[in-house]
């Protein structure tokens, strides 16, 4: 089981209950004031007030909101360029086919170079070209609205509904950190070894080296247990 667990690549998860639950109902307010906003304040139908890229951004906002694609740079920069790159496949490819393609494939590399991977920017791209009459007849409008309106409404949420948490503050850069102890990696060791690995982490440096003194604390305490008695 465990061999078909790592080739399915079923997530090692040992999150909580409370946790899961405070990331549904995250979920369920950020969509409900998105769809209230766009409708009664920009008075935009669905149809093109509200891209249904924004469902797979609240998954990242509120269950991984620390993140390395959760950030809010990656949230607006990701759908920012994806919706430009988008239309202007959509306008500039006769083939849809291929325009659709281009899209999501430019987005991609737009993404890694802009150092803002957000995977629901792909979606982003690919509603441009495939939106249908509603979509196009914005033209390069619609990357200022409803794309980055729509991104910044969401980042705005999950600021203010992860602020509730102190374990789970938004952006990263807010959390609580405890201070790092002498034996932590430093951010020189942490970007060599990820410039090692040549693969992208969806993991913030700060969680990361948090990470890795706890496996040091672990194996310390394996190597070293416990050997007080009490009293017989």
């Amino acid at each position: 089981m465990r061999k078909w667990s790592d080739l399915l690549g079923v997530e090692l998860s040992a999150v909580s209950w409370k946790e899961k639950g405070i990331s549904l109902l995250g979920g369920i307010l950020s969509i409900l004031f998105l769809v209230f906003f766009t409708g009664r304040c920009l008075h935009l139908p669905h149809a093109t007030g509200l891209i249904a890229s924004m469902g797979a951004s609240a998954v990242l906002l509120f269950a991984v909101p620390h993140g390395q694609l959760s950030q809010p740079w990656p949230v607006l920069a990701g759908h920012g360029f994806s919706a430009l790159i988008g239309v202007a496949c959509a306008r500039w490819i006769p083939d849809q086919t291929m325009a659709a393609a281009a899209a999501v494939g430019l987005s991609i590399g737009a993404m890694h170079s802009f150092k803002c991977i957000h995977p629901p920017g792909g979606a982003t791209a690919l509603t441009a070209v495939l939106g249908g009459p509603a979509v196009h007849a914005l033209g390069f409008h619609f990357v200022l609205c409803p794309v980055l309106v729509n991104g910044l409404v969401m980042v705005t949420i999950a600021v203010v509904f992860n602020g509730f948490f102190t374990w789970r503050r938004y952006p990263a850069a807010l959390a609580w950190k405890p201070a790092q102890p002498p034996s932590a990696p430093t951010h020189e060791q942490v970007i060599s070894a990820l410039r090692e690995l040549d693969s992208f982490v969806d993991i913030s440096e700060d969680d990361l080296i948090r990470l890795s003194r706890s496996l040091s604390d672990l194996q310390a305490s394996a190597r070293h247990p416990d050997t007080k008695k009490g009293p017989a």
